[in-house]
């Protein structure tokens, strides 16, 4: 588990405990004001402490629900348009309008038992649909062809509730009905 500094004075009560646990191998520091209670935590362990806010989107999300077999390279991150940039090499920044940013936002549990901020599969087909020309073809037509397998998973209701909140979501709706549907 990652704890905060802070919630180590809580545990611990003052910073000579703190020292005496890291010393005896009970404590890991990890990064400034970062610890952990095992010597090397998962970075997704780290970045899900780190950026609370934050949802995994685009390639980790699709590669997480199994949509697609290739593993990203960076954690692929969307965070309210008025947050601080994320600056870490190994995260992507997705800055997403305040109106939309929490829609279809779910919490899944992931291997090791860590649960992160996820967007569902309804949200990550708008996604899908809204960046096709910015995805490699062929990554984007797999990805199609997956959500096509699990079309009765899929809630229609949701697609159509979210895409309120989208400007063009009528051609957003049209696409999914062409290319999923």
């Amino acid at each position: 588990m990652i704890y905060k500094y802070n919630e180590l004075l809580g545990k611990y009560k003052n910073r000579y405990q703190i020292t005496k646990a890291l010393e005896n191998d009970e404590l890991f520091k990890i990064e400034g004001g970062y610890y952990s209670n095992k010597n090397n935590p998962s970075e997704m362990e780290i970045i899900n402490k780190k950026y609370r806010e934050a949802i995994y989107t685009m390639d980790s999300a699709f590669y997480m629900h199994d949509l697609t077999d290739v593993i990203p390279t960076e954690h692929h991150l969307a965070i309210n348009r008025k947050s601080r940039k994320i600056s870490n090499p190994n995260v992507k920044t997705y800055f997403t309008s305040e109106s939309f940013f929490g829609v279809g936002k779910s919490k899944m549990e992931i291997d090791n038992g860590l649960i992160v901020n996820i967007y569902d599969k309804e949200r990550m087909l708008i996604e899908l649909i809204r960046n096709k020309n910015k995805l490699p073809y062929d990554f984007y037509k797999d990805i199609i062809n997956n959500y096509r397998d699990i079309i009765d998973t899929i809630e229609i209701r949701k697609i159509e509730e979210y895409l309120k909140y989208f400007k063009n979501r009528e051609n957003i709706y049209k696409i999914i009905r062409n290319e999923v549907f």
